[in-house]
């Protein structure tokens, strides 16, 4: 608590101190007499003149020395008056008055004594507190080199600082409250905040602009004590040294970078905060928060709500009620002109946790014509704020050039000689950056003490209280926040598409011949088989199932067939995303893994190249017909039997849809048919007596044949439309030619010796089953080339296609929210928030 003289030196003169060296004056001190002690003796006046005389030829020379010395310095201090006190002195006193101006003179001379003894100190003080920093200095730098063989433990204002980092990045908008101790600075704009920050962070760090904005941003500085002058980002491993003008000028332009970038188009402003941490030999351990400068008037080139913008986040800060507002005013400018201090009242009416700090003080020497104006700024009188401590600066002679060495210099000789000082307007501890420094530091560590306690009790009750609730409703689950969650999630389903790669050859080849067939069988049914059916004799059969089967090829089949490989793909990715895994499945991943698979997909693309190179295959898989053996032929016919058989039954239910219910389903079910039911029966009972007329009848009707049948039914009061007989004919006719190819398929049963020998001499011909063999050796090979196209490639694909997913979703936090939600999350992200909250309590 003793006072800082070191720039009153110049009071004492030099011999003094050489002296002081030699004479303990704390002994001499204790040895003079009180005040008091000297008024009792004033009635023996001249017995003590007497003893005196007899006592003086005793003196010794030292005292005579110390005498004479003290009379020099009592003439340099107080004038004449104390030439002539210690004149009196050696005349032997001649009188009571001035025996009174020697006691009084004593008196003074033993406060000289006593200031001496404080510049002694102080010294004392200053020289250890010299070496301590060098010795600091040198076990850091050791420790830095790691001469020790020990890693240097992270500080704990750099474990306050990630606690504060990580509270912004969790809740950017400031509204979680923390209520942890920060150091606000605020001020109008140009008043000289980034000045002072810089000062008493030792280095010109921030860029510079005359009279333009060029704090756009809060930058949060975290100031802490190291071997070396550096300073680092957060996000980044750079080392900027702060001792290079060039690394200086490249963290000037990073930080202006990134006040620009973090502005949103169409602001001037921005909300987010740049986090830097600035590390060197003597600095105060504290967290500044630069805030962007008050502004009265939003001028051209701004957007309209740029003053309510910076208002707001002054406000959002500064409502801490544990933030240290240190509120900058621009000592050069009229009082009333100042924005900022009706603000911080109004933030801190009681001025609790408010330092003001007058800047320019130069400047407002050289122009204030009144310097009391300048006093009752300092001693809060003129504004209508309150504040802990009151302090004036002077940071820099306005060239933005200048070294913070020079301004200091200029500092400390500006208020050696200043009238401000000497006339006792400000006291000694009131001004330069250096007491300021370490007033905010002491102020932010006693802040930080006083709050941790109360708010780790506060969170520490909220946290027993969520813990309670978490025990109640899930006492068998783990607590886990979204992130967590969200880690989880995306660990289940990499493992879900790791298991498409288990999926056997077998169980793709058989979902992937099923799935091809069930979307060609209805074009080989209708577009090939029956076409080709209908012909005369085997050769135009044969010729016109290649024709087509080509053209199918070439134009339809292999994209057909990629189309029903990626549908199998998606089915089986589906299944495994979807499918519960008994008591371990958690629904809470269900939408989460739902999106997934939705984007996924929707990300995916078939290899381009693979249509072509199964166009080849299919087409050389058609073109052979060569059945090697009786039970590829006997598989052939069944997969013709069955394949005639499913569409017999579908071409049965709509014929019995088309004349409606027998006689046996309307006696038993009571249920009849309906007009046009009536008349459609009628007219298949004729056209079955034409089929069976001629078994040999072409798949058409003649026009004729229509009209036979026409007036046949109106014969017998049936009125019937000549495209509905055509169209019922379509059915007829389709059921008896499926049932006649499924007699002359039983019949080829036992053709294929005769399939040997080219079916030569015999009347058998069974050419649709060869073609149903080429169809179903076609389908086998493409199932086998799609197979090995997903196992070799799109499996792998779809793979990275997922991880790229998750890494999108891990960084759209909105997208984890909106994927991730319920009550148990909720629930768990408070359980998170305030086991950090009370991890950075516990720092205390």
């Amino acid at each position: 608590m003793m006072p800082d003289l070191e720039d009153y030196k110049w009071i004492v003169p030099d011999f003094v101190w050489e002296l002081d060296e030699l004479v303990d004056f704390e002994k001499l001190l204790k040895s003079l007499p009180d005040a008091d002690d000297l008024a009792k003796l004033l009635p023996d006046f001249d017995k003590i003149g007497e003893s005196l005389a007899s006592l003086k030829g005793f003196l010794s020379p030292v005292f005579k020395c110390l005498l004479h010395l003290s009379v020099s310095f009592c003439n340099c201090v107080l004038g004449s008056a104390g030439e002539t006190a210690f004149r009196a002195t050696d005349q032997g006193y001649d009188n009571d008055k001035q025996f009174k101006k020697v006691i009084t003179h004593l008196q003074t001379g033993k406060c000289l004594y006593k200031l001496i003894f404080i510049l002694k100190y102080q010294r004392m003080l200053e020289r250890l507190e010299k070496e301590n920093k060098e010795l600091r200095k040198l076990v850091l730098q050791r420790d830095d080199k790691g001469i020790h063989q020990r890693k240097l433990k992270k500080s704990l204002i750099d474990m306050y600082s990630e606690v504060l980092d990580i509270l912004s990045d969790y809740d950017a908008s400031y509204n979680t409250q923390d209520h942890l101790p920060r150091v606000v600075v605020v001020g109008d704009q140009s008043a000289g905040k980034t000045s002072v920050l810089e000062m008493i962070a030792q280095a010109r760090i921030f860029p510079r602009g005359s009279g333009e904005m060029m704090t756009r941003s809060p930058v949060k500085v975290t100031l802490s004590e190291g071997p070396h002058h550096v300073a680092l980002f957060k996000d980044s491993s750079r080392e900027f040294d702060l001792t290079k003008e060039e690394d200086l000028a490249a963290l000037r332009n990073e930080i202006e970078i990134r006040m620009r970038n973090s502005v949103k188009e169409g602001c001037t402003v921005s909300t987010e905060t740049i986090s830097l941490s600035v590390k060197g030999p003597g600095l105060q351990r504290m967290v500044l928060v630069d805030l962007p400068g008050v502004i009265s008037t939003v001028t051209s080139g701004m957007a309209p709500d740029t003053k309510e913008t910076i208002f707001s986040i002054s406000r959002a800060y500064m409502q801490n009620p544990n933030a240290i507002i240190l509120c900058i005013q621009d000592g050069s400018v009229d009082a009333e002109r100042s924005i900022v201090t009706d603000l911080v009242s109004q933030m801190d009416p009681q001025g609790k946790r408010t330092i003001f700090v007058l800047t320019k003080v130069d400047l407002a020497e050289k122009n204030v014509a009144s310097p009391n104006r300048i006093q009752q700024i300092i001693e809060g009188k003129l504004f209508p704020m309150k504040a802990l401590g009151y302090f004036a600066v002077v940071t820099g002679k306005g060239n933005s050039s200048e070294s913070i060495e020079s301004i200091k210099e200029y500092e400390e000789e500006f208020f050696q000689n200043s009238k401000l000082l000497k006339t006792s307007m400000l006291k000694a501890h009131q001004v330069t950056t250096k007491n300021l420094s370490l007033a905010v530091s002491d102020c932010f560590w006693k802040m930080v003490r006083e709050s941790v306690e109360q708010q780790a009790d506060a969170f520490k009750a909220t946290r027993f209280n969520l813990e309670t609730e978490w025990k109640n409703n899930y006492p068998r689950l783990r607590e886990l926040d979204r992130n967590e969650l969200f880690e989880k999630a995306k660990n289940e389903i990499l493992d879900e598409v790791i298991s498409l790669t288990q999926v056997t050859p077998k169980h793709w080849e058989e979902m992937l011949e099923k799935t091809l067939w069930e979307r060609v069988s209805t074009h080989v049914i209708e577009n090939i088989y029956l076409p080709a059916a209908q012909t005369a004799n085997s050769g135009t059969f044969n010729t016109t199932v290649d024709i087509k089967l080509k053209q199918w090829t070439d134009k339809q089949l292999p994209n057909k067939a990629v189309e029903v490989a990626w549908e199998t793909l998606q089915e089986e990715f589906s299944r495994f995303m979807t499918e519960k895994k008994g008591k371990e499945h958690d629904d809470i991943f269900d939408k989460l893994k739902q999106a997934v698979k939705e984007e996924t997909i929707k990300r995916h693309r078939w290899n381009e190249r693979a249509e072509d190179s199964l166009r080849v295959i299919q087409h050389n898989a058609l073109e052979d017909r060569s059945i090697s053996d009786k039970q590829q032929w006997d598989a052939a016919i069944h997969f013709m039997e069955e394949t005639l058989q499913s569409r017999l039954k579908d071409t049965e239910s709509v014929i019995e849809d088309m004349v409606g219910p027998d006689w046996k389903k309307r006696w038993m079910h009571w249920v009849g048919r309906t007009k046009e039911q009536n008349i459609r029966n009628e007219t298949k009972n004729e056209l079955e007596k034409l089929i069976k007329c001629n078994e040999d009848h072409p798949a058409y009707l003649a026009n004729d044949e229509v009209t036979t049948v026409r007036k046949n039914l109106e014969a017998r009061g049936v009125a019937v439309d000549p495209c509905l007989i055509k169209d019922t004919w379509h059915q007829i006719y389709r059921r008896y030619f499926l049932k006649s190819a499924l007699n002359h398929c039983n019949l080829c049963r036992r053709g294929f010796y005769y399939y040997q020998r080219h079916f030569v001499d015999s009347e058998l011909e069974c050419n649709d089953v060869v073609l149903f063999w080429r169809i179903q050796r076609m389908l086998a090979i493409t199932a086998n080339t799609l197979r090995q196209q997903l196992t070799n490639t799109e499996v792998r694909r779809l793979e990275k296609n997922v991880k790229e997913v998750l890494e999108d979703f891990a960084e759209d936090n909105e997208k984890k929210v909106m994927l991730l939600t319920g009550k148990r999350v909720q629930l768990a992200e408070d359980l998170s928030k305030y086991t950090l909250q009370c991890f950075g309590m516990s720092l205390k």
